[in-house]
């Protein structure tokens, strides 16, 4: 038996230092997928903890198939569109007419016109709308189809949240060019 299965087996069993080293182990990779699908810091480790509560109320659902680490990463995700769909009502949304289009084929950057951090904050600042669907689909791969099965949209807005999300992320970016990256510091 290798040391995951055997930690794996001893938070079923309910051993608490297990459990806390299986939360040290990956708290902090399933923190920024949380950080990556909420409004703010608090949130995030909301999600988190809910989302730790259900991998160890559902360890025993493992079957050793595919990566463990896949497996938890899925809870996470699913507790963050959980969290998303039951504090729906209470976002603010903007005005679709507010996003004005930019034509993404004029558009050049240079790998040295941002960091990753001001791309980042770029991110966390959109609509969360946008921030979803961007985030499956761009970060975490998946299809529109099974973002609009998961968010419970039509295809066709989850490809429409997309396009505004590059979009956003486009104008952005030329703002922060623009304003020598004063803007997002």
């Amino acid at each position: 038996m290798n040391g995951q299965e055997d930690l794996i087996k001893q938070c079923i069993n309910g051993n608490l230092a297990a459990q806390k080293q299986l939360y040290n182990t990956y708290s902090a990779k399933l923190y920024g997928l949380c950080l990556r699908y909420s409004q703010d810091q608090t949130e995030a480790e909301d999600v988190l903890q809910e989302a730790f509560l259900k991998i160890m109320l559902n360890l025993k659902e493992y079957n050793g198939t595919g990566s463990f680490e896949g497996w938890m990463k899925r809870i996470a995700i699913n507790t963050a569109i959980t969290n998303y769909h039951k504090n729906l009502k209470h976002r603010f949304h903007y005005d679709i007419d507010e996003m004005y289009d930019l034509p993404a084929e004029d558009v050049n950057f240079d790998s040295a016109d941002f960091t990753r951090d001001e791309l980042l904050s770029i991110i966390n600042h959109m609509p969360q709308g946008y921030k979803m669907v961007f985030n499956l689909y761009a970060v975490e791969g998946f299809k529109h189809r099974e973002i609009a099965e998961m968010l419970g949209i039509d295809i066709n807005t989850s490809k429409t949240q997309f396009l505004r999300a590059r979009k956003y992320i486009i104008k952005e970016l030329e703002n922060l060019k623009k304003n020598g990256g004063k803007e997002y510091e």
